[in-house]
């Protein structure tokens, strides 16, 4: 096995990471410490791996969630719930918590837990193993830092059936004021593996949205596709990262304006409620997928296509193409092949984004509370 986030060695190193309780915080690469967890949470003999909406592995990861958090000394609220799917009546929970920061206004970085695509051999590494990774070490690291404002992590269960957990949480948040003070809601789904990380703001165009705002009994009235959050993102990318190495924000192509996004993950509900989003994701709307310039064709790697077509961004063929680069929910959204399609990839993008987003949490430069 070639070398990478997978290697014994590095596995080793990782959980010595996970487990160790430094006094000098500043020495811990919290970047690094995520890429341990995403090893426990998707590693097919080491970890988890495949997390199901409604299985007892979902439920496991639940579990484990719970395990991290309480360790970190978080009251952790667990907010159960029930949905309908398929005739059937389904269970899952919401893992909550919160630091507290020197203005009483409150930031949202939430990363679903569930994954999909079992079928076809997905263990969810890439979604959503990195984006939960990367919210645990930064739920770690913020307990033990100063913040200029609050810092709640949700991560919610049963995305992938229907965004079930996030929505739940947005209507019982607004029913309980939970959201007064919410300034910005930053979403983590699929934050490694494709060829480019980027970063968006909600859709301008409301009917985007519209069916999954109805289904929490709200209207255009409430809707905010305010790019403010997106902006402060990529600031802190370039900041972190430099020009090489931030986030991106997407050109305008037919259907998504610049930089903007669709609703099908957990930063929809909070768009409904008019609260600014950022939605990182790693994909490549470059390439003129299944359905066009949409952003799910994550890669132009060469093993996720029957045929690339480098000069014209497609399928050689888009009538008999069938895998169209696509990771997500398929037998590439595994931790081993992964590291042999793109060596190291995964492990650099999962630990940029901790130190993003820590860089943005920590700093009072990026948001204006005010």
């Amino acid at each position: 096995m070639k070398q990478g986030i997978f290697a014994l060695t590095v596995l080793s190193v990782a959980v010595a990471l996970s487990g160790c309780n430094s006094d000098d915080d500043a020495a811990v690469d919290f970047g690094q410490k995520a890429t341990g967890y995403l090893l426990e949470v998707a590693h097919e003999a080491e970890g988890i791996g495949a997390r199901e909406a409604g299985t007892a592995k979902e439920t496991e990861t639940g579990d484990w969630i719970y395990d991290k958090l309480t360790g970190f000394s978080y009251d952790v609220e667990v907010q159960s719930f029930s949905y309908e799917k398929g005739g059937k009546t389904l269970n899952s929970r919401n893992f909550i918590v919160e630091k507290a920061g020197k203005v009483d206004k409150t930031i949202v970085l939430a990363a679903h837990y569930d994954s999909t695509g079992a079928d076809h051999g997905s263990l969810g590494a890439t979604d959503n193993g990195a984006g939960l990774a990367a919210a645990i070490a930064i739920a770690e690291k913020i307990q033990q830092t100063d913040l200029p404002f609050n810092v709640r992590i949700l991560l919610p269960g049963a995305e992938e059936n229907g965004l079930n957990g996030s929505l739940h949480y947005v209507q019982d948040a607004l029913k309980n004021g939970k959201l007064d003070n919410v300034i910005g809601m930053i979403n983590y789904d699929t934050v490694g593996g494709g060829d480019i990380v980027y970063v968006h703001a909600a859709h301008s165009d409301y009917a985007e949205y519209q069916s999954k705002c109805e289904k929490l009994g709200l209207t255009g009235a409430n809707y905010s596709y305010q790019p403010s959050l997106r902006d402060a993102m990529l600031q802190s990318s370039i900041d972190v990262k430099g020009e090489d190495g931030k986030y991106v924000v997407h050109p305008a192509f037919p259907g998504y304006p610049e930089g903007e996004t669709g609703s099908w993950s957990d930063h929809a509900g909070f768009a409904c409620a008019g609260i600014p989003i950022a939605y990182v994701e790693a994909t490549n709307f470059n390439i003129n997928g299944e359905w066009g310039f949409d952003g799910y064709s994550q890669t132009t790697n060469p093993a996720a296509w029957d045929c690339y077509d480098a000069e014209q961004k497609t399928a050689c063929d888009r009538e008999t193409e069938t895998k169209w680069g696509k990771i997500w929910h398929t037998e590439f959204d595994r931790l081993d092949k992964l590291e042999t399609l793109f060596p190291g990839r995964v492990n650099q993008q999962v630990s940029d984004n901790v130190n993003i987003v820590l860089n943005l949490l920590t700093s009072d430069k990026y948001i204006n509370v005010n």
